[in-house]
Order: C-alpha cells, then sequence, then structure tokens
C-alpha cells in the first residue's frame, strides 16, 4: 500500500518534494528541454506561486506534480515524491486513484476541460463517486455548498446546467467547485482567475484562501499576474524559460527582488493608446432587448462606436457582455430595439443578413484553443475566408495569406503549422488574421487578452492598435481588465445585469464620481500588497450593499 492511501500528516509537512526535475519535450528544431533542473518544496497548509511569461513551464511543472507529462514530454532525471511515495515509480492505477482525489487541478480554459454533453452536476460528482469517497446525494449536497460559497447564482439549480449555458467565469468557478469536491491534499491552480472579472476573482481568491486554511490544503498557484498571487502566495518562485530566476518569500519577492528579471515583471506598463474621435456611427444599438428562451438578459442597452474608436464593454461575469456581442453579430435575435450599421437596420438574424455585411463584422473569441480547428493548418484557418468573402484561390490567396501573416508579425514558416504548435499568443494573433482576412470594418473583441500573460496580451494590445491606425477598423472591445481598458479604449461602457449603468469617454470612466457599481469594480482591481484582499473584503461589501440599492 502506498503511503498516500494513510498518510496525512500534520499541518507544515512537506507534501509535495521534487529535486533535480529535468522535462523535455519534442520541437521543430528537435529535443527541446522544458524544465532544466528545478527543485520544489511544498508544505501542508501552504501556498507556493509560480510566476512567469509564456514558455516559462510553469504548467508543465504543475501537470508534474501530478505523475503527468504532456503527450511527445517525458521527465529525463529528477524525483517527485507525494507524501514520500515517488511518482515515477507508481502504476498508473495509483495514479489513477491519486489524481482528482488526492492532487487536483484546475486548468485555465475551463470551456475546454469541461464535457459539452454532461450536466455540470454529473461531472462534479463523478470523481467523489467512482471513487467511493462519497454517494451521489451526499456529492450532490456538497456540489450546492460550494456553489454557494464561490457565488455562483442560484446554487440549488446551478448544477443542472450543461456547460454552454453559463457564462465563462461561471464555469471556471464551476471548475474550482469541482477541484475542492474530494478535499484534496494538493489542489495546482493553473491560471484559475485569469478569465474572471475583477469582482469575481476576488470572491475565486477568497474562496481559495479560505479552503486552504480550513482544510489544510497545500496549493500551487500559477499565474502570470503577480498582483493576483500576492494575495494567495507564502512563497513565490519566479521562472523564465524553463529555469529558476528567484525565490522568496512572498513580501520579499515583491518589495525587494533580487534579479532584473522580476523587477521587470513587476514594473511593466501597458501600451498607451492613441485617442481616436470621429463623429461617423459605423454601429450605433438603441434599446436593445435580448434573452434565452424565458430569460432576459439585455435590458434597454443603448451604445454606439465610431469609426476608428475603441468601445471597451466591462462588466461582471454574466452581466450581458458577451450576449451583446452575439446580438450585434446576429447570431442572437434581439426581441427589442434596433441595430443600426452605418445609419442603416442591421437584420437580426445573421442569415438574413448580405455576405458583405457578415464580412463587414467579424468576431474574435476569448479562447483560440475552441475557436481554431484542431485540424486545420494556418494556411487553411487563414484561407477560408479569403475564398469565401473574396473569391481568392491560388497563388493570389497564398500571397495574401503572408501578407496576414506579416501584419500580426507572423512569419512564412507558420504557414504549415497546426494550432497546436503555436502559443497562446501565436494562436490568438492567428485569429486576429482570421477576422482580418475578411477586411472587416467593426471587429468584436470578446475577452481577446484575458487568457494571455501580461507581455504577450501586451504584444496582442499593440498589434490591435497599431491595425487600428493604418486601417481604421472599429473595436467594440469586451473585457473584464481595467487595465486593458486604460491601455486601448476610447470610450467605456458599464454593464451590471443586463443594463447599462454608465458610459462615456475613457477619463470620465477613471474619475470620481462613479455609479456605484463602477465603484465595485475599480476597487476590485488586486493592489501589489499581500494584505489588499483582507482589508479590501468590508469596503467592497459596502459598495455591493450601495449597488444593490441603486438598481
Amino acid at each position: 500500500m502506498t503511503n498516500f492511501d494513510t498518510m496525512r500528516g500534520a499541518k507544515g509537512d512537506v507534501i509535495l518534494d521534487m529535486k533535480g526535475l529535468r522535462i523535455g519535450g519534442k520541437s521543430k528544431a528537435g529535443w527541446a528541454e522544458i524544465v532544466k533542473g528545478i527543485d520544489l518544496t511544498l508544505r501542508r497548509g501552504e501556498i507556493l506561486g509560480l510566476i512567469g511569461e509564456s514558455g516559462a513551464g510553469k504548467s508543465t511543472i504543475g501537470l508534474a506534480a501530478l505523475g503527468y507529462v504532456k503527450p511527445g514530454c517525458r521527465i529525463t532525471d529528477g524525483t517527485i515524491l507525494f507524501a514520500g511515495d515517488d511518482l515515477g515509480e507508481l502504476s498508473e492505477a495509483d495514479l489513477r486513484r491519486l489524481r482528482g482525489v488526492r492532487i487536483a487541478y484546475v486548468a485555465q480554459s475551463a470551456a475546454a476541460a469541461f464535457n459539452p454533453a454532461h450536466r455540470l452536476i454529473d461531472q462534479f460528482t463523478e470523481v467523489a463517486v467512482v471513487h467511493g469517497i462519497r454517494d451521489a446525494a451526499s456529492a450532490r449536497a456538497e456540489a450546492v455548498e460550494l456553489y454557494r460559497k464561490l457565488h455562483l447564482p442560484d446554487p440549488e439549480l446551478f448544477g443542472e446546467r450543461f456547460p454552454h449555458q453559463v457564462s465563462g467565469g461561471q464555469l471556471q468557478r464551476a471548475m474550482v467547485a469541482m477541484a475542492l469536491a474530494c478535499k484534496p491534499d494538493i489542489i495546482v491552480f493553473d491560471e484559475p482567475t485569469t478569465a474572471l472579472d475583477v469582482t469575481t476573482q476576488i470572491e475565486v481568491l477568497a474562496a481559495i484562501k479560505d479552503v486552504v486554511r480550513d482544510f489544510r490544503t497545500a496549493a500551487i498557484y500559477i499565474t502570470h499576474d503577480l498582483a493576483v498571487v500576492a494575495q494567495l502566495a507564502d512563497r513565490i518562485m519566479v521562472l523564465r524559460h524553463g529555469e529558476l530566476v528567484e525565490e522568496g518569500r512572498t513580501r520579499q519577492i515583491l518589495e525587494q527582488p533580487v534579479a532584473d528579471y522580476t523587477r521587470q515583471l513587476l514594473r511593466r506598463d501597458p501600451p498607451k493608446s492613441n485617442a481616436s474621435t470621429s463623429s461617423r456611427k459605423i454601429l450605433t444599438v438603441s434599446s436593445v432587448d435580448a434573452g434565452y428562451g424565458s430569460i432576459k438578459i439585455l435590458q434597454d442597452v443603448s451604445l454606439s462606436v465610431a469609426e476608428g474608436t475603441t468601445v471597451a464593454v466591462v462588466g461582471e461575469s454574466g452581466s450581458g457582455k458577451s450576449t451583446l456581442a452575439r446580438v450585434v453579430t446576429g447570431l442572437l435575435p434581439s426581441s427589442k430595439g434596433t441595430i443600426l450599421f452605418e445609419d442603416k437596420p442591421l437584420h437580426t438574424s445573421l442569415k438574413r443578413r448580405s455576405l458583405d455585411l457578415r464580412r463587414r463584422i467579424q468576431l474574435i473569441h476569448q479562447m483560440p484553443d475552441t475557436s481554431l480547428n484542431p485540424r486545420h493548418r494556418v494556411r487553411e484557418v487563414l484561407g477560408r475566408p479569403l475564398t469565401f468573402y473574396h473569391g481568392l484561390t491560388g497563388r493570389i490567396r497564398t500571397a495574401r495569406i503572408i501578407e496576414l501573416l506579416e501584419q500580426i508579425e507572423l512569419d512564412p514558416t507558420f504557414l504549415n503549422r497546426y494550432p497546436e504548435e503555436l502559443s497562446g499568443g501565436q494562436k490568438q494573433r492567428l485569429c486576429i488574421a482570421r477576422a482580418l482576412a475578411a477586411k472587416p470594418d467593426l471587429i468584436i473583441c470578446d475577452e481577446v487578452t484575458s487568457a494571455l500573460d501580461q507581455s504577450v496580451a501586451q504584444g496582442i494590445l499593440r498589434l490591435l492598435m497599431d491595425l487600428q491606425k493604418n486601417l481604421r477598423v472599429s473595436y467594440l472591445f469586451i473585457t473584464h481588465d481595467l487595465q486593458t481598458v486604460r491601455a486601448i479604449a476610447d470610450e467605456v461602457v458599464v454593464m451590471n445585469q443586463g443594463r447599462i449603468v454608465e458610459q462615456g469617454p475613457k477619463d470620465q470612466f477613471f474619475s470620481p464620481p462613479h455609479h456605484p457599481y463602477t465603484q465595485l469594480l475599480l476597487t476590485s482591481v488586486p493592489q501589489m500588497d499581500p494584505h489588499w484582499l483582507d482589508s479590501i473584503r468590508e469596503t467592497r461589501a459596502a459598495l455591493a450593499e450601495a449597488v444593490a440599492l441603486a438598481g
């Protein structure tokens, strides 16, 4: 019998110990080392933050904590001890009993991790029931309690929904609940709040902190956001290119970093937008209502987007931002109101719009992993809209594809790559190029930087601003990241529960006085202070009450 079957130990005991971990994988250039001799120790009740940019090896190390490496990769050296057992020596049967029960994993992309054919409650209860930890009834009761703790709407009925019937932020919280189902010894959080709005993020961070304290659960928290990890981590490891750059207590890393790279992460500033003005309205939404069946989501929504400008739409998960995008693109018919495109009525159904109108309004989705066909090469991804909208074929189409790659700062060697051979930032650039292939006048960007690390996100924002300057394209930019709003927006629209509560120029949005809900959003942006999360709870509770009174 393995130690992890019987050993619980006292708080502070070492639960995970990695020594000299080296992991390699196949690449275009041959074999490459991804993790280069990492030592990592995790104690019960402790949260360890792994910080670094895309490609630093954070997720690879996190998965190794489960005794798992991605296809095409292998552990070439080192040991991984969990509760005294070497995970490298365990059978697949032992590892299956361990994963999800004693060591749980929360992935970054909830949309890609859930089975779309099964209700959320069934996916929650599966692990606990299969492993004999709880019967179905008690597992369902536990699910409702965790849904309530994570502030999910209508927790008694929330689990009866399918993954596509909830917002991205709600789905991410549902995944956190699943990870907590068996009260594991270790939880690996892989960017779990990246896709969440600032107010929801605080609730999830607070819940994670409470669970670690209440159940003596240890955690590895992977993120690119130092302000977020500062609220949770006892220690921080800074990684770059698979190597350890710096390690220390959280306050030391924040206040007295030793490495230049750590200091760069701490002081990185968002790009600055070029203020744009135009009197010509390309999109006008007037008094629009919309919903799903009998459930009304949008209520009396009115806004406009001028040519060559960016209107940012901000609000919590479930506020109606993505529903607004679906209405403008014709994927969801409105039940009331009008939408004008260049002062001409826009049909509510995409099928009833002309091919030219469909070309002129494009949508970039939040998650490139779920919006790109994994079987299509870059050449096909970009070639399809060129043929569909412009009739391009052969050499002319190939030449235009290369032009698009140059616009998004990728070279022609990417033509024959599949999405899985691209980084997260490269995949998002590909989605931008696919939208540009249509030569649109309006692009709706639905959380296009939320899943990217800070440096990659800044590159995407600079790209979008350069394209706007050169092509005069307009953006309806849906985001929960207020730093992104500060960087890219000309106008800001604030949504809450399907209604617009405030709108106006960006400078007005960041200057008081504010609507109580806007103040709640601004107050919820994490600060580089380990005590910020605890200190802000009382203030946020008062603001939430003011929002409720304001209706």
